[in-house]
């Protein structure tokens, strides 16, 4: 067998000289670390605006407390106003505290995005449904259904897009009061053409009386529900 060195004085056995590395003894290494992190930041950016797409821009007041709670323990001198409230996106429930000398009327509809605020100072926390006050309580049911009045373009979209989640569960099984056999009048109805209205979906399926109420009670229970196994509306609670 022969031998060969190369320029480092290693040996080469049993290669020709058309196989020997031209290398000089280094092994490549790859691309540079500079191109490798600049692969990775894509990813790190789609994470970004995945998350900036679920983020609130719009919440609706469910609750004014002008002295904040009543079990956080500051003296009433220090106690600031809050705002309880529910996004209109994924429907999150969350603390505010309002600018100085503004009280949010509730069942309106406020801006918490980015750039200027003309009511909310700062968002202040995310809650569960069980840290929701009396008040608010009582209010998310009809806040709801004005949500999904007012946003009713994306939910007739809803029903003229839902699917089958599993082999034997469907999306539209999982509103409240929708059979199988509503279930497949709708499905049969849309194949003739898509939704355009509430009204369209009452006049089109006699059986759905108030298509509105029907989702405002599924996003209720979703909100209610942080062990739920199917999410239509809403983000899955943070864990503590």
């Amino acid at each position: 067998m022969r031998v060969d060195k190369s320029q480092s004085g290693r040996p080469y056995a049993g290669r020709s000289a058309a196989e020997k590395p031209s290398y000089g003894g280094k092994r490549p290494t790859g691309k540079p670390q500079s191109e490798r992190q600049s692969e990775r930041a894509p990813r790190s950016s789609r994470k970004s605006q995945e998350s900036s797409q679920e983020r609130e821009e719009y919440t609706w007041v469910l609750d004014y407390l002008p002295y904040g709670k009543s079990v956080d323990g500051a003296a009433a001198y220090q106690k600031k106003p809050l705002v309880q409230a529910v996004g209109d996106k994924k429907f999150t429930l969350m603390e505010l505290v309002p600018k100085n000398g503004v009280i949010p009327q509730i069942q309106s509809r406020v801006y918490i995005g980015s750039g200027n605020r003309d009511e909310i100072d700062h968002v202040k926390q995310r809650i569960g449904y069980s840290d929701l006050t009396t008040g608010a309580n009582l209010e998310l049911p009809f806040i709801l259904e004005a949500c999904v009045r007012y946003q009713e373009t994306r939910f007739v979209k809803f029903f003229n897009e839902a699917h089958s989640i599993t082999t034997r569960l469907h999306m539209l099984d999982l509103l409240p009061g929708i059979g199988k056999k509503l279930m497949w009048s709708i499905i049969d109805e849309r194949k003739k053409g898509d939704f355009k209205s509430f009204q369209d979906i009452r006049e089109r399926i006699p059986s759905l009386h108030d298509p509105a109420k029907v989702l405002a009670h599924r996003i209720e229970d979703e909100l209610k529900d942080d062990f739920i196994k199917y999410r239509l509306f809403t983000a899955p609670p943070r864990r503590q």
